[in-house]
């Protein structure tokens, strides 16, 4: 990959324009927009630069975040508002395809393992930190 400073800089900003308002509808022209680029040479650049398209990394960022609001224990409708799906119905779906459980047992799972980790406290503690400490005793 032959890119100079400045595009690689241009095209970093608008992966940070992704990061800062991946809530927010945002299509491949507002993102390229923000890199003073065509969109068709943004995505072939974005995709040389993360090995992902803009889209994938969007939507990563989404699910991502969303696995943080359902640790949370928060309703999976506020979830899919929250991080910028259109659809409880396309969340769900995709939520599913991407992580591989529906995200509100997804959520119940996670909450379970706090309470878990509440109860049982050294189940969560690698063995090592356990035995380097001498907590077993």
């Amino acid at each position: 990959m032959n890119l100079n400073a400045q595009t690689y800089q241009r095209i970093a900003l608008a992966k940070i324009y992704i990061d800062e308002n991946y809530q927010e509808p945002i299509d491949l022209d507002d993102i390229a927009g923000k890199a003073f680029i065509s969109r068709f040479h943004f995505h072939r650049l974005f995709r040389q630069i993360y090995r992902r398209t803009p889209h994938q990394y969007l939507t990563r960022k989404r699910l991502d975040k969303a696995r943080d609001l359902l640790a949370e224990n928060k309703p999976v409708t506020e979830v899919c508002n929250e991080v910028g799906f259109e659809s409880i119905g396309s969340f769900s779906v995709l939520f599913k395809k991407e992580i591989g459980f529906a995200p509100t047992y997804y959520r119940n799972m996670a909450w379970l393992k706090k309470q878990q980790a509440k109860e049982q406290p050294r189940t969560v503690i690698p063995h090592c930190f356990i035995e380097s400490y001498k907590l077993d005793q």
